[in-house]
């Protein structure tokens, strides 16, 4: 949802982080060609800016996806993560996904974002607690293929993003629920109709 890297520059059209966020969309595309997605959506919302956007405006872009593609499942991140535009995203998502009864959207989960969700250590009550696992032994190595389209993003061990790092978290995850690796969400809504 967010332009991505533009945080980082020292003036608002800087070219080395035009370029940059250029690479970063293409990144975008690389990634999701090897995990068969048929389509990748991109909006400029200020990078790291999010909150200073009208929640309006957020939530009419999503509701623009949940629109178009009728999901069932819907993902998005924690609402505790560090990453304003993390925690913006699942406030707006939580909103247009609420259980009215035209809304198809049966299951909602929050996933984690290694150093986002694990690094906001204050005393809020918004931390990350897994309660829903999905072994991923089979596409782990598809997951990491696919985060290291992201050059600037999977930096060197031990960096939480490192390939290393993404192994470990799935091997913690997995020894939490049982299994050899692992995906960790938390459930936040999942109704049931009886047909």
């Amino acid at each position: 949802l967010a332009e991505g890297m533009m945080a980082r520059a020292k003036k608002k059209d800087d070219a080395i982080y035009r370029n940059e966020q250029k690479r970063l969309k293409e990144s975008s595309l690389k990634a999701a060609s090897v995990l068969g997605a048929r389509e990748i959506i991109h909006y400029d919302f200020p990078d790291n800016r999010m909150d200073s956007v009208d929640l309006l405006e957020v939530i009419k872009a999503i509701e623009k996806c949940i629109d178009k593609y009728s999901p069932e499942v819907v993902y998005t991140h924690h609402a505790g993560d560090l990453n304003i535009d993390h925690s913006t995203v699942a406030k707006a998502v939580v909103t247009v996904t609420r259980p009215l009864y035209e809304n198809r959207v049966q299951e909602l989960y929050a996933f984690e974002v290694l150093s986002s969700t694990e690094w906001n250590f204050s005393a809020s009550s918004e931390h990350f607690g897994p309660n829903y696992f999905v072994e991923i032994n089979d596409h782990l190595d598809k997951k990491i293929k696919a985060l290291s389209c992201y050059v600037t993003e999977t930096p060197p061990f031990p960096h939480p993003r490192s390939i290393e790092a993404i192994r470990t978290l799935a091997a913690r995850r997995g020894s939490q629920s049982g299994l050899e690796a692992a995906e960790a969400f938390m459930l936040l809504r999942k109704i049931v109709q009886q047909k």
